[in-house]
């Protein structure tokens, strides 16, 4: 009969050790990819969304004050000349396509840049509690 004791407190080898670091490293920079791949999806949306709302209304604009130019000319054309009345009209439908676009850039402005910054500011996080020293 053989006297084995097992130990009470196994404390990891250097070799476990090193083991369980690869495996946590390789977990946290996959955990950290999929971060970035969602959060670029999100702006990604965003932009498209911008864009789309940008096109609709330059098609809005179109249809809509298509409709309605011709009978703003002719209401302006009876107290001014014809030539006068298009000018006011189309003067304001620069100022409608402005707000419109205006509008759209501040979408596409929100999407950009696309760099996921959580999860930069994650990865930065990191490495800080890795390296406590560090400053980054």
């Amino acid at each position: 009969m053989t006297d084995q004791q097992t130990p009470v407190n196994h404390e990891p080898s250097l070799g476990e050790l090193v083991s369980q670091m690869q495996e946590q490293t390789t977990r946290l920079i996959r955990d950290e990819l999929r971060l970035a791949q969602a959060e670029i999806a999100e702006k990604g949306k965003r932009a498209g969304l911008g864009a789309g709302l940008f096109g609709g209304a330059g098609l809005f604009t179109l249809y809509g004050v298509g409709a309605l130019v011709a009978a703003a000319i002719m209401g302006l054309a009876i107290p001014l000349n014809g030539w006068a009345a298009a000018l006011i009209v189309a003067g304001a439908l620069f100022i409608i396509a402005g707000i419109a676009a205006l509008s759209g850039r501040h979408e596409l402005q929100e999407a950009t840049p696309p760099v996921p910054t959580e999860a930069v500011h994650s990865v930065h996080e990191d490495l800080h509690a890795i390296k406590p020293g560090s400053t980054a």
